[in-house]
């Protein structure tokens, strides 16, 4: 059944467009489509390397402001732009990550959590490049020779195939010899080093892979909205990263992938009772982690298992 899981949700992914009566059902999806290719890179270094971020949200605005400056102010293509932004977080991620990472439980937490702070503080105050609270606005679409980006059709399909290549790039390495470092990693660091495994460096590695996926979103989300402001770059996105990741389930890519398009689709859901929007999401998410703690698709998939 494993190998028919990525043809399956492609198959799905690539229909579902059919049944989708608007296009904000459509932009939606393509939100999910972004989130859905962070929380890949974050569950790499969560839930197969055991170390916890809470500084996603800025690697996801360095990625949208980089790309923005440098096709707005630079006239730099709108891809160039793409690459040279996730090679600037690359960058930014190795920096932080080697005195970060190696900070264990909360310490870590609150190092990436401050990085976080510090990177909203320079969006805001720096209003001579990045606009301040007003944001950049008239950013590119995204375009090929002969091609242009510029409606929620289009752009379903781009951002799903960026997302299913990084799902199934992600998978493949979770199943090679990196992959088998990392679970050791994840069980016993400890046990890990004593086995000849340089954790260091694995740690390193997925971290800045993982920053990379976001600063990929975040340029694809600058290209796609054609407008930026640092609110959407608070710590609370990183919560909200973290969150899908836990309700999908750490060490499940395709838990946290399918728990990254449920709750960028609940709010939508939820519309129909305004008034306790918020109270019937956090219930949501609180029974969830209560009564799940492993992840609700993982759980689910093994209640199934059990009865076949």
């Amino acid at each position: 059944m494993k190998k028919f899981r990525l043809p399956l949700f492609s198959l799905t992914v690539f229909l579902l467009p059919l049944a989708l009566s608007n296009n904000y059902l459509l932009m939606t999806m393509n939100i999910a489509a972004l989130n859905v290719l962070i929380v890949t890179g974050l569950n790499l270094l969560m839930g197969y390397t055991g170390q916890i971020s809470l500084g996603h949200a800025a690697f996801f605005g360095i990625g949208a402001y980089l790309s923005a400056i440098l096709t707005m102010t630079f006239h730099v293509p709108v891809w160039l732009a793409m690459l040279t932004a996730m090679i600037a977080t690359a960058g930014i991620a190795a920096a932080i990550g080697i005195p970060a990472l190696r900070l264990e439980g909360h310490y870590l937490v609150m190092a990436t959590l401050g990085f976080n702070v510090i990177v909203y503080i320079i969006m805001m105050q720096f209003s001579a490049v990045t606009g301040g609270p007003s944001g950049l606005a008239g950013i590119p679409h995204l375009c090929i020779p002969g091609f242009v980006f510029d409606s929620d059709i289009k752009t379903y399909y781009l951002f799903w195939c960026i997302t299913i290549g990084t799902l199934t790039l992600s998978l493949n390495l979770v199943h090679s010899r990196t992959g088998r470092a990392m679970a050791a990693l994840s069980h016993n660091e400890i046990a890990a080093r004593c086995a000849g495994i340089d954790t260091e460096f694995y740690k390193i590695r997925i971290f800045v892979i993982s920053a990379i996926t976001a600063s990929l979103s975040g340029s694809l989300y600058a290209s796609y909205i054609s407008f930026i402001s640092p609110g959407t770059f608070s710590i609370f996105f990183s919560i909200q990263m973290l969150t899908m990741v836990m309700v999908g389930g750490m060490g499940s890519l395709w838990g946290s992938a399918l728990g990254a398009v449920f709750l960028t689709l609940l709010p939508e859901c939820l519309h129909g009772i305004k008034e306790y929007n918020a109270l019937v999401y956090g219930g949501i998410l609180l029974c969830v982690l209560m009564f799940f703690p492993k992840g609700l698709f993982p759980e689910i998939a093994a209640a199934f298992r059990k009865q076949s």
